[in-house]
């Protein structure tokens, strides 16, 4: 019997999940390893921080799939990979052999990197994954704005940090709130159109940008690049997500910024026994996640592949396409949208983001067997 062990509930491991029990593997033992009992979906986080969502509206809870899918479910997280020897360590201290492995953890933020870069962080700043801790404690800072009024300041410049600017200002009524948006423009990624919707969308709502780096947080302001403090009560960390560090010493090839690389069939170029998708690998551009349509482009491809391979066909490659709607959120019910070079905004936007992310969430509970 072959030993699938599947690392993560990221999208494309709850998409897999979702057709074990109408579809299961002959001859397969599957074991997934997993921190939190369920999936929180990270495109509808800033529209929880804005208060139009509660986290359960965000959730896809793992048991209703597992159930009837022959899938063991072990609450733990990887701490080390021995890609050669075909086996993780757990944090317990455990380890776990497989004949197959995917890897699918979503983004992580490495708080001794960020540590490093902002002395003071790991004390005082709220981090933004994981989301379930995140989530556990925004609701106490919604709690103190409404004593007082507080001086909130995002760190991160990116796709993340500009939603969670504008959702906290429109949830945290009468605060400051300062974006810190480094060293690159505001939202670089994008065409020169999409940053001029998204600088405008900031102003209109009176959220501040520093275009300096955060260089140490502390109870009560943050430091800059320029040598400058900002005064404080919030700072929140956006920055973008860092691959896990037990990749580092794993034996896998990875890419220059510590990922997995992978090849056109989501498998890993020097052990083609282990795939990855999503945050942790190469191959996926990292705002396919920014969607549920997007979300399940790759997780498609990727269950197919684990089929094939565990049954002895021929994997498929997966192509992502070129161009992949973008829906960013404002806060207030209103979204920027882009297609590529095109850019379109209104409240009409966000009814389309709403929609998409209900869709997939609901999706996967009503595909989960009674």
């Amino acid at each position: 019997m072959k030993h699938l062990v599947m690392l993560g509930a990221g999208h494309a491991h709850v998409h897999m999940l979702s057709t074990l029990a109408s579809h299961p593997l002959a001859g397969v033992q599957i074991t997934l390893v997993a921190p939190y009992p369920r999936q929180l979906y990270s495109g509808m986080a800033p529209g929880f921080v804005a208060g139009h969502y509660k986290l359960e509206d965000c959730a896809i809870h793992l048991a209703p799939l597992l159930a009837h899918s022959g899938v063991q479910w072990l609450q733990h997280s990887a701490v080390g990979l021995d890609a050669d020897a075909r086996m993780l360590t757990l944090d317990d201290g455990s380890t776990l052999s497989f004949d197959v492995l995917s890897v699918n953890t979503g983004a992580v933020q490495d708080r001794q990197k960020i540590e490093e870069m902002m002395p003071g962080a790991r004390q005082h700043a709220l981090f933004v994954r994981p989301i379930e801790s995140f989530g556990a404690l925004w609701p106490q800072v919604v709690d103190l704005a409404h004593d007082q009024p507080l001086r909130a300041a995002v760190i991160g410049g990116g796709t993340a940090g500009i939603e969670l600017a504008c959702a906290v200002g429109f949830r945290l009524k009468g605060s400051s709130v300062t974006l810190v948006a480094g060293d690159a423009p505001v939202a670089a990624s994008f065409s020169q159109g999409v940053q001029r919707r998204i600088t405008q969308a900031l102003r209109q709502r009176h959220i501040t940008v520093i275009q300096e780096r955060a260089t140490g947080v502390s109870a009560t302001e943050v430091q800059l690049g320029n040598g400058t403090q900002l005064a404080c009560d919030v700072p929140i960390v956006a920055v973008g997500a860092q691959s896990p560090g037990w990749l580092q010493d794993s034996g896998l090839a990875l890419d220059s910024q510590g990922c997995i690389a992978v090849d056109a069939f989501q498998r890993s170029t020097s052990h083609p026994q282990i795939f990855a998708t999503g945050d942790v690998s190469t191959r996926v551009d990292r705002d396919l996640a920014r969607s549920g349509a997007n979300a399940v482009q790759a997780g498609v491809p990727l269950a197919n592949n684990l089929r094939a391979v565990l049954t002895g066909v021929a994997p498929r490659p997966f192509t992502p396409q070129v161009k992949t709607l973008n829906l960013l959120a404002c806060g207030d019910k209103y979204a920027i949208a882009s297609w590529g070079s095109w850019s379109a905004e209104g409240r009409w936007v966000w009814w389309l983001k709403d929609r998409i992310d209900r869709s997939f969430v609901r999706k996967y509970r009503q595909s989960a067997p009674d």
